[in-house]
C-alpha cells in the first residue's frame, strides 16, 4: 500500500506551507516507538517505515493534511511522542506520518476538569492544572514527553490509577474532539461512552484533536522507597498501604529481587538482592505509613518530600510502570516483558503462586490499581528473561492458566494484544463512520481491508 514516490512529492508540492520531514533518518526515527523491548516486534518492525511526516500546528493544517492524503487514498498514522510500547505509531503500509506535537496548546482549565490539545505533552498541560491545585488523575511514567492524545490512543493506566483507575474508568475522560478521515473532513465532537470508542485503538479509527480530561486534587507528594528481605513482607506491605482508606497515595510499585539490582541509577538505596516497594503518599500521612512499614520489617532506605523533588527534578515516578522495563533493559537488553492482570481479592495470592512457579525467569514488577468497578488489584509488567519466542508464548500460556489477565505486549494487532479478541461492534461503526476508506494506521485492525494508494492525476 505504500504511496508512490510522485504521490508523496505531489502531497508535498500541493501543501508547501507546511512542515514536511522528508529526511530518511529522520523519517524513520519518527516512524518508530518503544516496541523494541519486545524481541518480537523488533524482529518484525524494525524495517517498517513512512514515505514521509508531517507536523502540522493548526486545525487548518490537519484538515488540510486529511484531505489531500483521503483525496489520493495515502495511509495516516497518527503519533505523539511515540512513547508507546506496541509499535503503534509504526506505519505497516508507509505513507504519512502525523506527527500532532505541534497542536499542544492548553485551552483551559475549570475545577476538576481541563482540556487541550491532543499534541500537548502530559508535564506541560499538569503545569497549566497545577497553578489551581490540580493535577492529571492518571499519567505514564514518561509523562514529561509523552502527549495527551497518545496517552489516549495507547495507554492504559499509571501514576495516579491507583486512586481513578485505568484511563478508561467511566469519569476520567469526558469529551473528544475528533476528525473523520474523508477528502471533505468533518469535526465531531463525541462525549463520555461515545468518545471511549477510539480509546486505546492505536490512532486507528479517528483522529482525535482536543480532549476534556477529568482533574484530581494536587497534594505535596512524598516519595520513598522501602526495602524488604523477604518477598512476601514487601508484596504485604505494598497491598496493606493501598488499600489503607486513610493514607493518601498516587502511587505504589512492587520490585521483587533482582528487579531493583537492575534499576542503576537508584542503587545507592536498594541494597544488593532486596525487594523494594516505591510509593508516592500524601505528606501529611508519612507517620501512618511508617506504621506500616515497620509492621513489615522494612526500612525506608530513600525519602523525598515535594519540595526537595520539585528542587532537583528527579522522581521516582520515572521508575514506576514501563519505565521500569526501560532502566532494566539499560542493565541487562536480552530482558522483555509482560502485562499482565491480577483477580481482585486474589491478586496477593496470584502473585505469590506465579512466583513459585516462574520465579527467576519472570520477575515481579506489579502496580497497584483500582479496576473500573473501583476494586483494588494489580496490573504486572513483569520481566522476563527472553530465551526464544516459543519459551515466550508458554510463559503466557501459563499465566492465563492461572487465571491471569495477560495483555499481549508482543503482537501488533489490536485484537490480539489490548482487546484480547474481536471489537465490539460500536468500535466497529465508529471505524466506518471516521475512517471509511481504511486510511489510519493500516495492518493493525484484523481483516480490516487495506487498499492501494492511488497514484495522483497528472
Amino acid at each position: 500500500m505504500n504511496a508512490s514516490a510522485s504521490t508523496i512529492e505531489a502531497l508535498i508540492a500541493e501543501l508547501p506551507n507546511l512542515d514536511w520531514i522528508t529526511d530518511e533518518g529522520r523519517v524513520t526515527r519518527l516512524s518508530q516507538d518503544f516496541s523494541w523491548f519486545s524481541p518480537v516486534l523488533n524482529r518484525q518492525l524494525k524495517d517498517k517505515r513512512a514515505d514521509a511526516v508531517v507536523r502540522p500546528r493548526s486545525e487548518d493544517e490537519i484538515r488540510a493534511v486529511v484531505g489531500a492524503c483521503a483525496r489520493h487514498r495515502v495511509p495516516i498514522t497518527i503519533r505523539g511522542s511515540g512513547t508507546g510500547n506496541y509499535g503503534q505509531t509504526t506505519p505497516l503500509a508507509g505513507g504519512v506520518v502525523l506527527d500532532m506535537t505541534g497542536y499542544n496548546a492548553c485551552l483551559w482549565v475549570q475545577p476538576g476538569v481541563a482540556r487541550a490539545q491532543a499534541g500537548i505533552r502530559l508535564g506541560e498541560l499538569e503545569k497549566q492544572t497545577k497553578a489551581s491545585g490540580q493535577e492529571m488523575r492518571c499519567v505514564p511514567s514518561t509523562y514529561r514527553s509523552a502527549t495527551l492524545g497518545g496517552l489516549f490512543g495507547g495507554g492504559f493506566g499509571g501514576v495516579g490509577s491507583i486512586n481513578y483507575g485505568p484511563l478508561g474508568a467511566p469519569g476520567n475522560v469526558l469529551g473528544i474532539r475528533a476528525m473523520t478521515i474523508e477528502a471533505e473532513p468533518q469535526v465531531v465532537e463525541l462525549r463520555g461512552p461515545e468518545a471511549m470508542r477510539m480509546h486505546h485503538l492505536w490512532g486507528t479509527n479517528g483522529l482525535v484533536l482536543e480532549l476534556e480530561v477529568a482533574l484530581a486534587p494536587a497534594h505535596p507528594w512524598l516519595e520513598t522507597l522501602v526495602t524488604f528481605d523477604d518477598f512476601a513482607d514487601a508484596l504485604h506491605f505494598a497491598d496493606k498501604l493501598a488499600n489503607a482508606p486513610g493514607i493518601v497515595k498516587r502511587e505504589i510499585a512492587f520490585f521483587a529481587a533482582p528487579i531493583p539490582d537492575h534499576l542503576a541509577q537508584l542503587s545507592a538505596y536498594l541494597p544488593k538482592g532486596c525487594h523494594a516497594v516505591l510509593s508516592l503518599v500524601a505528606e501529611s500521612c508519612e507517620g501512618a505509613m511508617l506504621q506500616f512499614a515497620a509492621a513489615h520489617g522494612g526500612t525506608v532506605s530513600y525519602r523525598k518530600t515535594a519540595a526537595e523533588v520539585q528542587k532537583s527534578n528527579r522522581t521516582l515516578m520515572e521508575f514506576t510502570w514501563n519505565h521500569t522495563t526501560l532502566h532494566a533493559l539499560k542493565v541487562d537488553p536480552t530482558l522483555t516483558y509482560l502485562q499482565s492482570g491480577f483477580v481482585p481479592g486474589r491478586h496477593v495470592a496470584q502473585i505469590i503462586e506465579m512466583e513459585k512457579l516462574l520465579g527467576g525467569e519472570v520477575m515481579m514488577h506489579i502496580e497497584f490499581i483500582r479496576n473500573v468497578a473501583g476494586l483494588m488489584t494489580c496490573s504486572g509488567l513483569q520481566l522476563v528473561r527472553f530465551s526464544t519466542e516459543e519459551r515466550l508464548a508458554e510463559i503466557i500460556r501459563l499465566h492465563r492458566a492461572h487465571e491471569v489477565h495477560i495483555n499481549n505486549p508482543h503482537v501488533n494487532i489490536v485484537e490480539d494484544g489490548k482487546a484480547g479478541g474481536p471489537l465490539p461492534p460500536e468500535v466497529i461503526e465508529m471505524k466506518k463512520r471516521f475512517d471509511p476508506m481504511g486510511l489510519l494506521n493500516p495492518g493493525k485492525l484484523r481483516d480490516w481491508p487495506v487498499r492501494a494508494a492511488e497514484p495522483v492525476a497528472a
